[in-house]
C-alpha cells in the first residue's frame, strides 16, 4: 500500500516538474538587455503628416516623445497596424542597431544585416526573433491610432 501511494505521489510530482520545464522554455521576445521604456503615442491619421498610414503597406517612423528609446516603425497592414520598436530585438543596443526600412519592403539592422518583412515583422535573415511589437487601439470614426505599453 505504501509503495502504491509513493508511485502516485511520485507521478504527480513528475507531471508538475515536466509542466514547469515546458512552460519555462518559452523564449523571451527580445534579448535581456533590450531597453524597457513606456510607450504612449497618439496619432491623428486625418493630419497630412500621417497620410502614408492610410494605405496598406504605408509606413513611417515615429520619433515623438514617449515613443521608446529610438522611436517606432508604424506599418499599415490589411488587418490594421503593426507597431515595431526600432531597437534590434536580437542584439544588445549600441550606436549601430537602430532598425530602418529599406525598399519599402524590409526592416534592416545596420549592424549585422538582419532583415524582417515590413508588413508582418517575420524574420528573413540572421535573426530568429521578430522586432518587438506594441499593442495599439484604432478609432475608425476619428482615425486616431493610440500606441501604448
Amino acid at each position: 500500500m505504501k509503495r502504491n501511494i509513493f508511485n502516485v505521489f511520485f507521478s504527480v510530482i513528475l507531471i508538475f516538474v515536466i509542466l514547469n520545464f515546458t512552460s519555462c522554455s518559452n523564449r523571451e521576445e527580445t534579448v535581456s538587455c533590450f531597453p524597457k521604456t513606456p510607450i504612449n503615442v497618439v496619432l491623428n491619421l486625418n493630419l497630412p503628416t500621417y497620410f502614408t498610414l492610410q494605405n496598406v503597406g504605408g509606413w513611417m517612423y515615429i520619433n515623438e516623445q514617449q515613443s521608446g528609446t529610438r522611436g517606432l516603425i508604424v506599418v499599415r497592414t490589411t488587418n490594421g497596424f503593426k507597431v515595431f520598436d526600432r531597437n534590434a530585438p536580437h542584439i544588445c543596443p549600441d550606436s549601430n542597431t537602430t532598425l530602418s526600412v529599406e525598399n519599402e519592403i524590409k526592416i534592416v539592422c545596420p549592424k549585422d544585416g538582419a532583415e524582417w518583412i515590413t508588413i508582418t515583422g517575420e524574420p528573413t535573415k540572421i535573426s530568429q526573433v521578430p522586432p518587438k511589437t506594441y499593442p495599439y487601439s484604432f478609432d475608425t470614426y476619428t482615425k486616431t491610432l493610440s500606441v501604448y505599453y
